[in-house]
């Protein structure tokens, strides 16, 4: 009887076990999810801030998702994504290179003058 017992315990034990570790499992990929949809929001605001050719603006932005990149490479470093949340991470990274490329595409004529201008200082410095 105390056999059967102890592997009652044991079992029960390891079912619970098992149900605490799904649990974290998905808290920690409602974390990392959370860390993506902050980064998206930081880039869509550079994309606003590109848009009203507010240059300090994406810079500031770009400061914040680098902080955020570098906080959710910390946390992701040790855990898996679900399989819901690998697919909604793609959905969310494929909105971030949009923002991306929009913002690039929106800075090239910015990057151009800053480029004559340094050009020009270079060329009245020798």
């Amino acid at each position: 009887m105390a056999g059967v017992r102890s592997r009652v315990r044991a079992w029960l034990s390891s079912a619970k076990h098992d149900r605490m570790r799904h649990h974290r499992k998905q808290i920690m990929s409602q974390v990392l999810i959370e860390f993506y949809k902050a980064i998206e929001d930081s880039s869509a605001k550079m994309l606003e801030a590109a848009k009203a050719e507010d240059w300090d603006g994406v810079v500031r932005y770009e400061g914040a998702c680098a902080v955020l990149i570098e906080q959710l490479r910390f946390c992701a470093s040790s855990e898996v994504l679900d399989d819901a949340s690998r697919q909604e991470k793609s959905r969310i990274m494929r909105r971030i290179l949009q923002n991306d490329a929009q913002i690039r595409y929106l800075a090239e004529p910015w990057l151009a003058h800053c480029e004559q201008r340094f050009d020009a200082a270079q060329q009245w410095l020798h």
